[in-house]
């Protein structure tokens, strides 16, 4: 399923036709979860990959088999996107599910629901330079132009996969109607031990000192950058070309610092202030 020039509007937001089409975003919209689902949330770019690996090795309470030799795709794979179905006939045992869809449409589907909802932040003008870099491989994705045409798209919220300050207040607004735990990249990359002890505590999984030593190991960016289950160089270079930039890029914070001009960056300040104002979330982005 090629698509790469197709784009597919669903409640009025965009998404890549190569992996979305009609059908699927319907069935996410309408999907029966099972309250022993785990569900990652994201933005793109936000950590998602990295969650995938963590919750991965915690399943497998730190053995690296499932994580070196199943496809990232495979182990956590996207209601959203039009494989699910598939892979969902094939799993077995409690389902890791990740999807990048704002809540208003799986609010529904969420409803009552015990399944564990796991949403990823990070700040946001490191998610926009990430994004950029992404849509510079990513041939599904828009030509992203210049930064600066990229920025103010993003901003405006007119990116594919909608607004970063909708899906963030959106999911976070109805965290009490969920079985919901939050956490930053910024947090798991300051302190990865204290993050994986909150997760488990959370996923009611308690691990061994040993197991979460090896998990902080094998889902360390050097390895991941290394594990080709998860760096997505499986994936054909007509579809993601690894030469225009490397999909695990640098896995730090601030690289915002190397692109953002001093104007860029005070109007992102102001939107951001006007935009989060009616949110209770804390943000610490350094």
């Amino acid at each position: 399923m090629a698509r790469l020039d197709i784009t597919e509007s669903f409640h009025q937001t965009d998404f890549p036709g190569h992996l979305h089409t009609q059908e699927s975003l319907r069935f996410a919209q309408e999907f029966e979860f099972q309250d022993s689902d785990t569900l990652i949330v994201t933005y793109p770019k936000s950590g998602t990959t990295w969650m995938q690996e963590i919750l991965t090795l915690v399943s497998s309470r730190g053995d690296p088999t499932p994580a070196k030799t199943i496809p990232n795709w495979a182990r956590a794979p996207w209601l959203e996107q039009y494989y699910f179905r598939d892979i969902l006939r094939a799993s077995q045992g409690p389902r890791l599910i990740t999807t990048h869809l704002p809540y208003e449409v799986l609010a529904s589907a969420l409803r009552g629901s015990k399944a564990k909802v796991i949403y990823v932040a990070r700040n946001p003008k490191d998610v926009a330079v990430s994004y950029y870099h992404f849509h510079k491989m990513a041939k599904f994705l828009p030509d992203p132009n210049t930064f600066e045409e990229f920025l103010d798209n993003f901003m405006e919220g007119t990116v594919h996969y909608g607004s970063w300050f909708d899906h963030v207040k959106g999911w976070t607004n109805h965290r009490n109607d969920l079985n919901f735990f939050y956490i930053t990249y910024e947090e798991m990359l300051h302190n990865l031990r204290a993050s994986l002890e909150k997760l488990c505590g959370f996923l009611q999984c308690p691990l061994l000192p040993e197991e979460l030593t090896n998990i902080q190991r094998h889902c360390s960016f050097n390895s991941m950058k290394e594990n080709n289950m998860v760096n997505y160089t499986l994936i054909p270079s007509e579809i993601m070309d690894h030469s225009k930039s490397q999909f695990m890029r640098k896995g730090k914070t601030g690289d915002w610092k190397e692109l953002f001009s001093s104007k860029q960056n005070n109007h992102f300040d102001d939107i951001f202030e006007e935009e989060m104002l009616d949110s209770e979330l804390e943000f610490i982005w350094e």
